[in-house]
């Protein structure tokens, strides 16, 4: 019977520190130092935009991504998606490759042979205070073939 008291208040005591922690970690986040700010939370943070080389494919595998630098300087966040079933693509000398079908597709992301019968799909890419952002959360998916207005430019 001693057990049971004793694994009952250690239960009890247990659940009150989870508890108490818990309140604690909320209290302290509603009066945090609220002047501190993140350029913008919901976009991913591909670095500054003068670290990139032009005519350069740049993996961001925990964006999902590949940032496309062209010659022109102009950049295009391609999603690492195959528009066919979703398999992760691969890059290669002459764009990228779906190491499931063997779907192809150019260094803008257009197919250049099936069974994928869409480009691949892009993120908007925003330039703040000097910093390349991409919206990893509105993928844009296209049905028309690339174009200019697609790339964006520091």
């Amino acid at each position: 019977m001693d057990k049971k008291i004793f694994r009952r208040s250690f239960i009890k005591k247990a659940i009150l520190a989870v508890i108490s922690l818990e309140a604690g970690y909320l209290i302290s986040d509603i009066f945090k130092n609220k002047s501190v700010k993140k350029l913008n939370p919901d976009l991913f943070s591909a670095g500054k935009s003068n670290i990139f080389e032009k005519n350069k494919m740049y993996p961001f595998n925990s964006g999902k991504f590949y940032l496309s630098v062209f010659d022109d300087g102009g950049m295009l966040a391609i999603s690492i998606k195959c528009t066919h079933l979703g398999c992760i693509v691969q890059p290669d000398s002459k764009g990228f490759l779906c190491p499931c079908h063997a779907s192809a597709f150019d260094k803008r992301g257009e197919v250049l042979s099936p069974p994928a019968t869409r480009a691949l799909d892009i993120f908007p890419i925003t330039i703040e205070k000097g910093e390349v952002m991409i919206d990893i959360n509105s993928p844009i998916k296209r049905k028309k073939g690339f174009r200019k207005s697609q790339l964006t430019y520091v």
